[in-house]
């Protein structure tokens, strides 16, 4: 008896079936510049060259992390697509950067067609939100592997910025005033101690009904993560942005910094916006003191721009024509040798 493929566990038919059916999908993202179609060893995409005058290219690579098992436990797939898609994409926009198109690594033991489906149908959704194309993807069949029903994602962006129009922290002083522009909730970050708090310490279901959630735990903590490309890329054309965080795993503590002259701090007011209640909910049952809450979530704030201070209430008022929940969060001062770069006052 001979063996095939097949028998080893990777069904080919069933992969050239997948592509066949989220063709439509992937073309719904497609503007001009991509060239061919989805099925080719390599995505190809002109660039217009008449809309920079010096083009620097950016890239930024991502997963999900393991929201991915909640995502297993939920049986619901969508919306980890658009979290591939938005925790790339928004490290783009940090430079001030349009992304251009984007890639996707998809690897399973046994390809459920299904599945699979809703995971690029969310992906596409991702990239529509932030105005690139998914141009190419590798679909990764590896049986003993992967546990049953598993999956990892990973995603790869690139994006263009005029030198001259690039956001790098140039010009930040004292005075320059933070906007956080609020988050969806958890986004893709902190759910390795989210789960160990909520699932395996208070044993909630995901499919449970959260009182102080409004919701259940799933729908929840499978929200998926904000994409702020349209809204960022809008405000860039009428307003000066000095620099811009993403903020992601290692919180406003950690991903400010980075953005952040060394002779400068970021004074964050902690009331100056409502904390979503699945933070309280994680901090309250697992009993975790407040640093480290704001280095593991992004406490309802996931993107900072620091502008002028005379061009704060402009620029909140551009975010709140564009339906962008944003508000002032804190401001720019000096900081001392001994000084936190990132200093939280009530």
């Amino acid at each position: 008896m001979t063996l095939t493929y097949k028998d080893a566990g990777v069904d080919i038919n069933k992969q050239d079936e997948f592509i066949q059916s989220i063709k439509k999908s992937v073309r719904s993202t497609y503007g001009p510049e991509v060239i061919g179609g989805i099925g080719g060893f390599s995505g190809l995409f002109r660039m217009d060259m008449d809309k920079y005058s010096d083009p620097v290219l950016v890239s930024s690579t991502d997963g999900v992390g393991t929201k991915l098992k909640i995502a297993f436990m939920a049986d619901h797939h969508k919306g980890v697509g658009i979290d591939l898609v938005a925790m790339v994409v928004n490290d783009l926009i940090v430079c001030g950067a349009q992304p251009l198109f984007f890639l996707d690594y998809f690897a399973t033991g046994a390809l459920d067609l299904a599945r699979a489906q809703d995971i690029v149908s969310g992906i596409a959704e991702g990239c529509r939100q932030a105005g690139c194309s998914l141009i190419g993807g590798e679909t990764a069949e590896m049986p003993g592997f992967y546990s049953a029903n598993e999956y990892d994602l990973a995603g790869f962006g690139v994006g263009v910025v005029d030198s001259d129009n690039m956001i790098n922290g140039s010009g930040m002083a004292k005075g320059d005033v933070l906007i956080g522009l609020k988050s969806s909730g958890l986004h893709s970050n902190g759910y390795s101690l989210a789960r160990k708090v909520l699932l395996e310490k208070m044993k909630i279901g995901i499919d449970d009904y959260v009182e102080d959630l409004g919701k259940s735990l799933g729908e929840e903590i499978l929200t998926p993560t904000r994409i702020y490309v349209k809204s960022v890329l809008n405000v860039l054309k009428y307003y000066k942005v000095k620099a811009i965080a993403h903020i992601t795993g290692g919180g406003l503590i950690d991903n400010l910094p980075r953005i952040l002259p060394k002779r400068l701090s970021c004074v964050i007011e902690r009331d100056s916006w409502e904390m979503p209640p699945i933070f309280g909910l994680i901090q309250d049952m697992g009993k975790i003191d407040d640093r480290e809450m704001c280095r593991t979530f992004n406490m309802g704030i996931g993107m900072v721009l620091i502008v002028p201070k005379a061009q704060t209430e402009d620029v909140l008022l551009q975010l709140k024509g564009l339906k962008e929940p944003a508000v002032k969060i804190g401001y720019v001062d000096t900081r001392k040798d001994k000084d936190s770069p990132v200093v939280f006052v009530e």
